[in-house]
């Protein structure tokens, strides 16, 4: 026979409205004995809420929706397991959409979750449904950006600082005598992502400030399905560069490939950092010197500034709720960096 919240509240006796206040995560005037008394009643009870019933009371599906750019990324895994990670310890489940940066199927991903009454949407936007957002927005729907800043949407936005990302990468470089770098990217046009036009940005502000000019000839972007022949374009030319940035984790998986099938030694004739720290760049031979994002971190805090709205949305919200956070990238340097001025000595 069902354990009810009656039977519940009479064992930890207190009353009802107090377990159900327990239930609902409302621990703002209980105190700690009386927390501890009602979870050793439904432990003891083996209670098990009514998911259904306490939804409709709040009128919440308890799901929450992700709208992934892309499922392959490492970045974009780990993002997605500390939303689940959060999720799961407040009994929220997670939908996830891949749109493979593919502005319909996007548009589609949304529609379909709000269709589906999610209680709010973490999304890696493109720059192509910007009204899209808006229009959510404007109905004061819970929305997190993650990854890509958007200046025409007021949603709260989750972010690397990807200018510092692509800096620090140069920086050590020129530390260490390279004067000609190379750097590839996905597609940078003028409705590029924001996170991939920083980090091109970041890449020639450094470079000046170094006092080196850019090479428009060591600057390669384009698809993934093309990257192996801009790889080929780039490490060819008669003036080509002794090191090269990847800027993120899937196109540094394809110069590493294409690396290994010409036979080409790291760092001795190629140097390389990637933007992203993939799971093998510490025990690749040699290892990978990488500039890593956050990301379980960035995950986190999307899950909670997400929660806020969620839980304010029984009234308005306004810039005061709005957050944009940045999150410093981190260099993490292992062996695939040569020292240039070292071999001058």
């Amino acid at each position: 026979m069902k354990v009810t919240i009656k039977e519940v509240a009479e064992r930890a006796n207190v009353s009802k409205s107090t377990v159900s206040q327990f239930l609902n995560e409302r621990f703002e005037y209980m105190s700690d004995d009386t927390k501890k008394k009602i979870e050793m009643a439904i432990e003891e009870l083996d209670y098990q809420p009514n998911q259904l019933a306490r939804s409709l009371k709040q009128k919440r599906t308890n799901v929450i929706g992700i709208v992934a750019s892309t499922i392959r990324s490492r970045f974009t895994i780990e993002i997605v397991r500390a939303v689940e990670d959060v999720c799961q310890k407040k009994g929220i489940q997670v939908l996830i959409c891949n749109t493979d940066d593919n502005p319909e199927k996007e548009k589609y991903c949304v529609d379909s979750m709000i269709s589906r009454q999610v209680d709010g949407l973490i999304v890696f936007p493109t720059r192509h449904n910007i009204e899209l957002y808006q229009n959510i927005v404007s109905r004061n729907y819970p929305l997190v950006l993650i990854d890509r800043l958007i200046k025409e949407i007021n949603a709260s936005t989750v972010v690397l600082d990807n200018l510092l990302a692509s800096k620090k990468a140069v920086d050590l470089l020129v530390e260490n005598g390279h004067k000609k770098i190379g750097i590839l990217s996905f597609p940078v046009q003028n409705n590029s992502i924001s996170n991939r036009v920083d980090r091109i940005k970041g890449y020639r502000n450094a470079l000046r400030s170094h006092g080196i000019s850019v090479n428009k000839n060591f600057i390669k972007s384009g698809p993934l399905d093309k990257i192996s022949g801009m790889i080929q374009s780039l490490l060819n030319g008669k003036d080509k560069p002794t090191a090269v940035i990847a800027s993120n984790d899937m196109i540094l998986e394809k110069l590493l490939v294409y690396v290994k099938e010409n036979g080409i030694s790291i760092p001795d004739e190629l140097s390389v950092i990637g933007i992203d720290d993939v799971s093998f760049a510490s025990f690749y031979q040699p290892s990978i010197t990488t500039i890593a994002q956050p990301a379980y971190d960035m995950g986190k805090e999307c899950a909670k500034l997400l929660f806020d709205q969620i839980e304010y949305n029984n009234g308005n919200l306004t810039s005061n709720n709005i957050c944009n956070i940045k999150f410093e990238p981190i260099l993490l340097e292992r062996e695939s960096v040569s020292d240039l001025l070292g071999e001058l000595k």
